[in-house]
């Protein structure tokens, strides 16, 4: 059974610090709580603490984006200048 979300007054997000942009829920009597401001979401135990997500390893690894590979020169060939002087 999940309950509805609502705002917590006074709440601080742990992730970016704003008041008062936080909602809480529960789903099985699991409660969660999500930030409005940056998205952080968390769920927590019987004592109110946060449950750390799985940590990253070598199977759970989010896959990399792959971006174009361009030369890197270190230091600057003048003989490559192409303007005349």
């Amino acid at each position: 059974m999940k309950t509805p979300k609502r705002f917590i007054a006074g709440a601080v997000c742990p992730s970016c610090k704003e008041m008062d942009k936080l909602m809480m829920w529960s789903e099985n009597n699991v409660p969660h709580r999500e930030c409005m401001a940056c998205g952080f979401m968390d769920t927590l135990d019987e004592q109110g603490l946060s449950i750390p997500a799985e940590p990253s390893t070598r199977i759970a690894q989010p896959t990399p984006i792959a971006q174009e590979s361009k030369p890197i020169r270190f230091f600057p060939n003048p003989k490559l200048n192409k303007t005349s002087h």
